[in-house]
């Protein structure tokens, strides 16, 4: 294979906490040092959460914009995408950082089950979280937990909620939601292409999934997710040192499957992002 592959690193997330992994990056600082870390690795996209004081999920836009700073200062060119996230708000605030105008932010078009509750994405809230990622030139990637919700983001962007080409992550490994299997993952890209033949997509795995789904992803010509805030661990008994040794493990995949790990300019290019100057 000859076409890049995007690495995303999932930096912090919403969950992982210090005591799980004390390379988990918390404050704005450690989130920006670490992000630079994977951006040197080979990350092109970084998939940001933000915490409170207390170390808690948040939506605060404010904290969000000293991140977004951050990492287009430190990272340049890099890809700024922002979660609009269940667990760190409610409502209409988890799209409140969306004004800031970041490269992308994650969208869940639909609801599913998480490990001890229901992660709500009503229809109302899925349309108007799709419309300010319109009106403020944000890229959405589809964060697909279940085959309806690829069928869903195919309707959107038919019918214009979402702007085409679309760029599809399937989730999977997500406890009481779908699962790491290489069949339905076959079948999501079969379905992703019949129904939008110009839409990209890449794929996250959760915990002991997330090097499994790498390596389909990498092996299949897609692009990958990886990073602390999905997995902590590089084996069932070693905590990764940083988020930049999970990226290099996708990096070597990539070497593997003969993928080039796709620049911050070709990820740009891949999915339609704005230019910008070297």
């Amino acid at each position: 294979m000859t076409n890049p592959c995007i690495i995303c690193v999932a930096i912090t997330g919403s969950l992982p906490t210090k005591e799980n992994n004390p390379a988990v990056p918390i404050s704005i600082s450690e989130q920006i040092e670490s992000t630079h870390e994977a951006f040197e690795a080979g990350a092109a996209i970084a998939h940001c959460h933000v915490r409170d004081d207390e170390g808690k999920p948040t939506s605060d836009p404010e904290r969000f914009a000293r991140l977004k700073e951050g990492i287009e200062k430190n990272c340049h060119g890099m890809i700024v995408q922002l979660s609009t996230g269940g667990r760190s708000g409610a409502g209409r605030d988890r799209g409140g950082m969306l004004k800031l105008s970041p490269d992308m932010a994650s969208l869940s078009v639909g609801s599913n089950n998480f490990p001890t509750r229901v992660y709500e994405n009503s229809p109302d809230l899925v349309d108007w979280l799709a419309s300010e990622m319109l009106a403020h030139g944000v890229k959405p990637e589809i964060e697909a937990f279940d085959l309806g919700h690829i069928v869903q983001a195919t309707r959107m962007a038919t019918d214009g909620r979402l702007k085409a080409p679309l760029y599809v992550q399937f989730v999977m490994g997500v406890k009481n939601s779908m699962p790491a299997d290489e069949p339905i993952f076959d079948f999501y890209i079969e379905t992703l292409k019949r129904l939008a033949p110009d839409a990209q997509w890449c794929a996250a795995g959760i915990g002991p999934a997330q090097l499994t789904i790498n390596e389909w992803s990498i092996s299949k010509g897609g692009h990958t997710r990886t990073g602390l805030e999905d997995n902590v661990r590089i084996d069932r008994n070693t905590l990764a040192p940083s988020n930049a040794a999970l990226v290099r493990r996708a990096v070597d995949l990539c070497e593997k499957y003969e993928r080039p790990v796709a620049t911050w300019q070709q990820a740009r290019d891949i999915l339609r992002l704005r230019k910008v100057t070297s």
